[in-house]
């Protein structure tokens, strides 16, 4: 990624559309229900996602959630994403999704799309997912990310995803309580952790483990700035600055809004430029350099 011709650097955008697999409607209760709950119905193809960042000047992180044992719905390939980030390299990035109930079977895809595909991280949703973050059936994809010394993104927080449906789409929030991430964090030094949005109703939970263990980050999308919990922007203007990034959580929040809404969030002028990009290249190895 040439990160220096870059305006920022979203580190949380979706593939929604597959141009590889037919369109799967099973389980589109859950889109129409984000849909409402996002006020957006946005489905962009991976290509027109692409172009949108690149005539902004912003890089991007781009994944799918597999979600295969728990919704059945079929996911966008992971190969098809990676595919498109080595077309588009100099301002993309893949990041791979597999479902941790994988187990074995998932590291080994894990293992091959980052030596095969070129894939650079992970994306894990435990409330969609269905499952703990410190679930031992999750430890050895964990082991392979960890060996490469990669990021994994968790989502944490309330989920927009079955917000509104009979029995929130059987959906479980606690799931995403980022106190489940502790263990992670210590059993996987070497695996750079991303919570994934303000984590409603468990924000002060997420600044705890973010500010006691140094491989936990802070995405900061999924919400308007102006929305932000005052705890969060105060953390990262002061003990977290170094570890929390800009994302939008893209198409359900456009990266026009969020940073519109940041430059009004109370967030100081000298930390603003690492949220928006100099975090991202420490956490993504772009200046060289391994985050640690």
């Amino acid at each position: 990624m040439d990160h220096k011709n870059l305006v920022a650097i979203d580190i949380h955008t979706h593939a929604e559309v597959s141009c590889w697999n037919p369109f799967d409607n099973y389980g589109e209760e859950y889109d129409r229900a984000a849909d409402k709950y996002f006020r957006s119905n946005r489905r962009p193809t991976i290509a027109e996602t692409i172009a949108y960042y690149r005539e902004r000047k912003i890089g991007l992180v781009m994944f799918t959630v597999d979600s295969e044992s728990k919704l059945g719905r079929r996911r966008i390939p992971n190969e098809e994403i990676a595919q498109a980030a080595r077309e588009n390299s100099d301002m993309m990035m893949a990041f791979a999704s597999i479902d941790p109930h994988k187990g074995k079977m998932g590291a080994r895809e894990a293992e091959r799309l980052i030596k095969d595909e070129g894939v650079r991280g992970f994306k894990f949703h435990p409330t969609v997912q269905g499952y703990h973050p410190y679930d031992k059936m999750a430890w050895p994809i964990y082991e392979v990310i960890n060996a490469h010394k990669m990021p994994a993104i968790f989502h944490t927080g309330h989920s927009g995803i079955g917000s509104g449906m009979r029995c929130g789409g059987g959906l479980r929030l606690e799931y995403s309580n980022p106190m489940h991430l502790d263990d992670v964090a210590i059993d996987f030094p070497d695996m750079q952790i991303v919570m994934a949005h303000p984590s409603f109703p468990w924000q002060d939970e997420a600044l705890s483990v973010a500010t006691h263990k140094p491989n936990v980050w802070i995405d900061l999308s999924g919400w308007s700035p102006k929305y932000f919990p005052k705890q969060l922007v105060q953390y990262a203007n002061t003990l977290l600055k170094d570890r929390v990034l800009f994302g939008s959580d893209y198409p359900l929040i456009t990266p026009e809004r969020w940073m519109k809404d940041f430059e009004e969030a109370g967030f100081k002028p000298e930390v603003m430029p690492g949220i928006l990009k100099g975090n991202a290249v420490r956490l993504l190895g772009l200046d060289g350099a391994q985050a640690a």
